[in-house]
């Protein structure tokens, strides 16, 4: 009879212990565990088209994370989608001439903004701007302009100058 009350005991500490690490995957999979409290600066960039980006995407640097974008607005003036990036203070010497794109990573297309350092010697401070950005990739406009060159050739006759 105590044997089995160990057991018990065993098995439902293992289930707490299970539960605590899906908690903590699903907070660092959602992107939640990386909030900043606070700490850090923000950066503007205005783009075209943003895709699927989405609030707390990373923001990264030659591959490390950076920051994470911190909020998503539209511009009814001129069209475009402004995203405000939270950086972290440890990282304060972005030249002002960097470039911002979105990148898609992974096959699920999960988007990030990735910034490219220019070479100025002066830096993005915090309120800064982006001048230079490269809009997302949409795979559907892609596949259309694919098509559409491929319906124009074909009215197109492919003559071969050796065939007889």
């Amino acid at each position: 009879m105590r044997n089995t009350r160990q057991v018990e005991i065993l098995v439902g500490l293992f289930m707490v212990a299970g539960m605590v690490a899906l908690f903590f995957l699903a907070m660092k999979v959602s992107n939640l565990a990386a909030v900043s409290g606070g700490k850090g600066y923000s950066l503007t960039a205005r783009f075209d088209n943003i895709g699927s980006l989405k609030v707390r995407a990373p923001v990264k640097m030659a591959g490390v994370r950076i920051g994470q974008v911190g909020k998503i607005g539209f511009d009814n003036e001129t069209y475009e989608a402004v995203v405000t990036m939270k950086i972290e203070q440890r990282y304060d010497r972005i030249p002002d001439d960097s470039f911002a794109k979105i990148y898609t990573a992974g096959l699920l297309g999960e988007q990030y903004i990735g910034i490219d350092p220019g070479g100025s010697e002066t830096w993005l401070e915090d309120g800064g701007h982006f001048n230079l950005t490269q809009s997302s990739l949409v795979l559907e406009d892609m596949i259309s302009q694919f098509l559409f060159n491929k319906a124009s050739e074909g009215g197109k006759k492919n003559e071969d100058p050796f065939a007889k």
